[in-house]
């Protein structure tokens, strides 16, 4: 239980469901009310389907090209080291997500579905969280129902993307990104400490 609480907190973060509430009121802001929930779907359907191709074609990928996993372990921590610092030290996911929406990129997939939901850190946490060497068939299928269910939270808060926004404020949407942010850190430091030591266990 407590594995899939940690599991659950990891996607939350690389995810940030909440920093996405500004990103899809700034896209939608001239679209009527069911124009929204059109977008909160598909944007929600798009980003389960490129995590779960990356839960289930990832490693493959990386097989075919003689990558080992642990290098990627360590490269993907690397990265996701780098994009935690992004969010704790730079302008935050909202802001910077939002100007891609001023430079008249408003769709369901850029900058919703990509990078803002099925961010380059989800992305790579889909692949890392499912290494078929350290998890078993069971647990990789867990790990996608705990994914599923933290995209089940994004569209739940953007179909209440204005009662959220009121609520926290963009102030409170970039608190919580920044606190998101100090955890993927953490969890970053983590899979390049296991990937060096598989490595170099090899």
């Amino acid at each position: 239980m407590s594995e899939l609480l940690a599991t659950f907190i990891f996607f939350f973060a690389v995810i940030d469901p909440i920093g996405t509430v500004p990103v899809f009121i700034a896209v939608t802001a001239h679209y009527s009310e069911a124009g929204k929930r059109k977008i909160a779907l598909q944007a929600t359907l798009y980003s389960a389907l490129i995590l779960v191709f990356f839960v289930v074609a990832g490693e493959v990928i990386l097989e075919a090209i003689n990558i080992p996993l642990s290098a990627f372990q360590i490269a993907g921590g690397i990265v996701l080291f780098l994009f935690a610092l992004t969010m704790i030290f730079g302008e935050g996911k909202p802001e910077e997500e939002k100007k891609a929406v001023r430079d008249g990129k408003e769709t369901a997939i850029f900058p919703l579905a990509v990078p803002s939901i099925a961010s380059p850190g989800a992305m790579l946490g889909a692949v890392l969280m499912t290494e078929n060497n350290r998890f078993s068939l069971l647990e990789q299928s867990e790990t996608t129902l705990v994914m599923l269910a933290v995209l089940s939270i994004v569209l739940l808060l953007l179909l209440a993307a204005s009662y959220v926004h009121r609520l926290i404020g963009n102030s409170g949407a970039s608190i919580i990104s920044r606190v998101m942010g100090l955890i993927l850190a953490s969890v970053a430091v983590s899979n390049i400490l296991a990937g060096i030591k598989t490595y170099f266990a090899l």
